[in-house]
């Protein structure tokens, strides 16, 4: 592997030159990637134009179901970003897609996410049951709640406990931010239920799940090698495009550290500072200069 300056990868530079120069879509994880918290990074419009450019399509993706898909394009347009609906992925539709396909009986869940999210539901035709032990729903959620009230968690816990079906939206143990906390995600969440009940989800929607990136290969018409996946996390961004068969892309700008990186087994197949620094390696794969 060649020292660290603003990338590194196990292969050698023949294969990962080749393994750029197949990529037709960049698939983007958000938080820690083209920005932090509020701030977009410097390198992300450069990075979609660069991208448009050399007529390489991308698309985002998050595991962060806080928001509703609207509010995520509403975000992105006030960072100056406007891209089409289809071209925003988050882990409550892949969840809301995931109970159609294996759970079509199901209409009444309990849903431990944010109004923003539980208005998602609704809207897909789902109704939210009440924080009652008398309003039994047909399947429990539980996601990243950043608006989260005790009962409502002793309460998911209790339908956990009872049996029903108990899915969970992302497996991420803490959202990035730029502000002094730290954001519980839901993977924490499920972590307290199952110490409280010793129940586990039933299923894990989201990144690492492959199914996001199986979407876009199909939406576009693309083989899996053609894919990249960008993201801060080794456990869900770069394990996705592993999952897939694609290719993954561990970025330095949110949760991983690069200590953390070079520590892993194996190596994510290419880890770089930020996008700007993958785009780079974009251009070289084709002949040109960034």
């Amino acid at each position: 592997m060649k020292p660290f300056d603003k990338y590194c990868s196990p292969l050698t530079d023949e294969d990962l030159m080749e393994a750029c120069s197949r990529i037709r879509h960049v698939a983007l994880d958000m938080d820690g990637t083209i920005y932090m918290g509020s701030t977009l990074f410097p390198c992300t419009k450069p990075f979609l134009a660069m991208l448009e450019q050399n007529g390489i399509g991308y698309s985002f993706l998050t595991n962060n179901p806080t928001r509703s898909t609207d509010d995520y394009l509403k975000k992105l347009e006030g960072l100056g970003i406007r891209v089409p609906r289809e071209a925003m992925t988050t882990s409550a539709v892949s969840t809301i897609d995931y109970i159609r396909l294996h759970h079509p009986e199901a209409r009444r869940l309990f849903l431990l996410g944010t109004p923003s999210m539980v208005a998602e539901f609704e809207a897909a035709g789902f109704e939210a049951t009440a924080d009652s032990a008398d309003d039994r729903p047909d399947l429990l959620v539980v996601a990243f709640d950043t608006t989260l009230t005790y009962s409502r968690l002793c309460r998911a816990a209790w339908w956990a406990a009872q049996g029903i079906p108990y899915i969970a939206t992302n497996p991420d143990r803490v959202c990035p931010t730029d502000q002094p906390t730290v954001l519980v995600d839901c993977g924490s969440l499920c972590r307290a239920i199952e110490h409280a009940t010793g129940r586990c989800p039933d299923v894990v929607i989201g990144k690492p799940n492959p199914g996001m990136l199986q979407v876009i290969r199909e939406r576009y018409g693309l083989r899996s090698e053609e894919i990249a996946m960008c993201g801060d996390r080794i456990y869900t961004d770069v394990q996705t495009a592993l999952n897939a068969g694609s290719l993954g892309v561990l970025v330095l700008s949110g949760e991983t550290t690069l200590e953390t990186a070079l520590a892993s087994d194996p190596q994510p197949p290419v880890t770089v500072r930020d996008i700007g620094v993958f785009g780079e390696l974009l251009l070289r794969a084709r002949g040109k200069q960034a």
